[in-house]
């Protein structure tokens, strides 16, 4: 693999390539803003009105959510992670590693960590890996996610496979239970669910194309599209942005993490485009 400092949108991002395929990650955050694989077809969404400013988070391509999802819990919405410039400290045999590390003088995570961001590219597949190390004195939980937003040509043609008889939280209806008992699920309106011991890899079919979705480490899938009623309320995207992509994310959510002094916890996620 080999890795470029370069700057776009003024922000200082890191360039990989490998194999005819590519990636482009941003310090801010470590997020990764692009992944286009041999064929040359952007695979992620990101919005033309990100922001990449220090305290924002972008829009688009994968946020890397830590210590805590959504409002989960007595910290910020979706963690620091996001908000916070990350290290570059070089690639590592096939891995790009990205690092952030905390203390317990923390405003935001009162706790002694090292969080890394390990990014693998092939011709045709994306493996992101996050890992969490306890540094510190004492134990900590947390939860987490890879909130990877996927281009596709319009959501509301789009179908997702392989989370057939999942149980899950329905965060658009009150956080009710269901279960999954449809072969596919379609994206009509706000879509914002949950789907927990979620073990066969996913598949995403947008029209000629399909993308292939595995996890190993996290516990949970994030399936979430704003739809056009709350898109509209959302700043950072332009009108009509909500039929340009489909959220799915690799999470550990329902079940949070603990790790003593010394534990380290990891999680991965796989896209594999199947050209």
């Amino acid at each position: 693999m080999h890795a470029t400092t370069i700057t776009v949108f003024d922000t200082p991002c890191i360039r990989l390539e490998a194999e005819g395929a590519s990636a482009l990650v941003a310090l801010h955050g470590a997020h990764v803003l692009s992944w286009v694989p041999v064929d040359g077809r952007e695979r992620l969404f990101l919005s033309e009105r990100s922001r990449f400013t220090e305290g924002a988070s972008i829009r688009g391509g994968i946020p890397v959510i830590f210590p805590q999802f959504s409002e989960r819990g007595a910290f910020r919405r979706h963690g620091f992670a996001r908000l916070r410039p990350w290290r570059f400290v070089g690639v590592e045999a096939t891995q790009a590693v990205f690092e952030i590390s905390t203390t317990s003088e923390d405003r935001d995570w009162p706790f002694a960590s090292l969080i890394q961001l390990r990014i693998a590219l092939t011709a045709t597949q994306l493996a992101v890996t996050l890992v969490v190390k306890n540094s510190g004195t004492v134990p900590f939980h947390f939860t987490a996610a890879l909130h990877t937003y996927l281009a596709v040509s319009d959501s509301r043609n789009a179908q997702l496979e392989g989370l057939q008889g999942c149980d899950y939280e329905d965060s658009a209806n009150g956080g009710t239970l269901h279960r999954q008992s449809d072969y596919t699920v379609m994206f009509e309106g706000e879509t914002d669910r949950i789907y927990s011991d979620v073990v066969a890899p996913l598949v995403l079919t947008d029209g000629a194309h399909t993308l292939e979705i595995s996890q190993e480490g996290f516990g949970d899938a994030v399936v979430w599209n704003p739809g056009e009623r709350l898109a509209a309320g959302i700043g950072d995207l332009a009108p009509g942005d909500w039929q340009r992509f489909i959220c799915v994310e690799a999470g550990q959510v329902l079940q949070p993490v603990v790790l003593t002094l010394g534990e380290t916890w990891c999680g991965v996620q796989w896209l594999n485009s199947g050209v």
